[in-house]
């Protein structure tokens, strides 16, 4: 395809390429020349452009920009090969913002790249390059080629690179294929490679499916030549990531036409926000943020946020907490347990409760570590989850996971004949490995499963709120957890507690995550 074969609409519109960024400023700088490459086919209209995250303009700036310059009708493209979490939820809501800055403005938003025909054949092309620079001939049936994509917590977006490696697998004849990742999804492309060599062939071709240089691609050749000091005898060549090609630039333009048109189309059919997917059906139907103007869109996986200013209680729960306080003398509980005993109080309206608690030692600043640092919180069940303040787990972007309803805990549960609430906190072990806070408030089976796998499988969360309810195996399943000395834990004795117990203890964490954020 060549810029002359992209028709003309008969009103102009403003092309904004809304990029990723970088920090690394390779990345950021080749993805300005391609913007240039895209300027010169373009066919005169105004292109801007701006950065997620990392680095300048952003988003806003290039649409402002674009506003600025006598744009009435601007389509943001995302520079991005798949859709996840970027594509699905940050740029539309960035979109959603400046569309309330804008109302004069029609503002569009085009579908990732995804695999265009033009990308494939651009893959092809890589391979080719790189085959070149072989010392020897070698079939392609004696060839492994490996994809490295980036790599998401979306399976939709991950399985675009399994398709990508298949397509070009049979379409030009390697023996076989194998696909891994140099951002946050499994294998990771150095695993990948270990993978790979087992497979016995004699040369394997690396491919990035990536479309510029940057940290994640040096961390992808690094990992090759690893791969070359350990497997002297097997041949293995780096390909060239998509990079500065008028192929890209002409795919951005169709997108952007698609857009302004109304034709712009993702794969919902796959979505795991829209149907559920295999392992991710708790997020069918979750909030998609809208960032408001100027404020900075993270990564999913980015740690770096602030928070201006401590929990503000309501003036009922201030007065009732000033109550408690004079209630009783609390000289007997430190500063960070006075607080979560406090706030049991509070939810429990009973100060016996207190006699009952138990807290290991340096169980409550693992906790606030652990929602600062993991921010993944395991339930028992729904209740728990409910009870959660989700001011406080949007400020801190806390991820609250259960899976007792999910298919997958109801039929391992039916084969099994264990709780479903057993089967989902093995599942969490699965799924999360240690970097959890878990949070029982209802089922002693539940805990008593947790206390197996610690036991047995050297599970090891960062917190373990252990204070399920009820008459049978209850009191048994918190003694033992009071004696186990391989996690931080609190609980209590008897036959008290519940899903708001539970609740209450994380939320009391979450509240001092947020005032330490704020001190900072």
């Amino acid at each position: 395809m060549s810029a002359s074969t992209i028709p003309e609409q008969s009103e102009d519109y403003g092309i904004v390429l809304a990029g990723h960024g970088s920090r690394d400023p390779d990345g950021v700088r080749q993805f300005e020349e391609l913007v240039a490459v895209v300027r010169q086919r373009a066919l005169g209209r105004r292109v801007d452009h701006g950065f997620l995250e990392f680095a300048s303009p952003t988003i806003g700036q290039a649409v402002k920009s674009s506003i600025a310059a006598g744009s009435t009708r601007v389509v943001v493209v995302p520079a991005l090969l798949a859709a996840a979490t970027h594509a699905k939820n940050d740029m539309p809501g960035e979109l959603h913002s400046l569309r309330r800055q804008f109302p004069g403005t029609d503002l569009h938003f085009g579908a990732v790249m995804e695999l265009h025909p033009l990308l494939i054949r651009l893959c092809q092309q890589r391979i080719i390059e790189a085959e070149a620079t072989a010392k020897g001939s070698l079939r392609r049936s004696q060839t492994c080629l490996v994809v490295v994509g980036r790599g998401t917590s979306d399976p939709d977006a991950n399985a675009e690179i399994a398709k990508l490696a298949r397509m070009l697998q049979e379409g030009m004849g390697f023996a076989a294929s194998f696909v891994c990742y140099a951002g946050t999804a499994k294998p990771a492309v150095a695993d990948g490679l270990r993978q790979a060599l087992r497979l016995g062939h004699k040369r394997l071709i690396v491919l990035p499916y990536l479309l510029f240089d940057g940290i994640l691609i040096k961390r992808i050749y690094a990992a090759a030549d690893a791969a070359r000091k350990r497997a002297p005898l097997t041949e293995i060549l780096k390909a060239d990531y998509l990079g500065i090609h008028s192929d890209v630039a002409d795919v951005f333009l169709e997108r952007a036409k698609e857009g302004v048109e109304g034709r712009a189309h993702m794969n919902c059919s796959l979505c795991k926000y829209r149907v559920e997917i295999v392992g991710f059906e708790s997020q069918v139907g979750i909030p998609q943020p809208c960032t408001e103007p100027g404020r900075s869109l993270k990564s999913e996986n980015d740690g770096a946020f602030t928070i201006a200013k401590k929990y503000q209680p309501h003036p009922i729960e201030r007065e009732s907490f000033s109550i408690i306080e004079s209630g009783r003398d609390w000289s007997d509980f430190a500063e960070p347990e006075r607080y979560i005993a406090q706030r049991l109080v509070h939810t429990t309206g009973d100060f016996s409760i207190i006699e009952q608690l138990f807290f290991s030692p340096g169980a409550v600043e693992a906790g606030v570590r652990a929602v600062l640092r993991c921010r993944q919180i395991i339930t028992d069940v729904t209740m728990v989850r409910s009870g959660i303040n989700r001011t406080l787990e949007r400020q801190l972007k806390v991820i609250t996971w259960c899976g007792v309803h999910d298919r997958e805990t109801e039929l391992s549960a039916s084969a099994t004949g264990q709780t479903r609430s057993a089967i989902g906190i093995r599942r969490a072990f699965e799924l999360f490995g240690n970097d959890v806070i878990v949070a029982i408030g209802d089922a002693p089976t539940a805990l008593m499963e947790l206390l197996r796998l610690v036991r047995n499988n050297g599970w090891r969360p960062q917190l373990v709120i252990g204070l399920p309810v009820g008459f049978v195996g209850t009191e048994k399943s918190k003694d033992e957890l009071r004696l186990c000395l391989h996690v931080p834990r609190i609980t209590n004795s008897g036959t008290k507690g519940g899903s708001g117990w539970a609740a209450a203890v994380i939320n009391s964490l979450m509240i001092g995550a947020v005032n330490r954020l704020a001190e900072a």
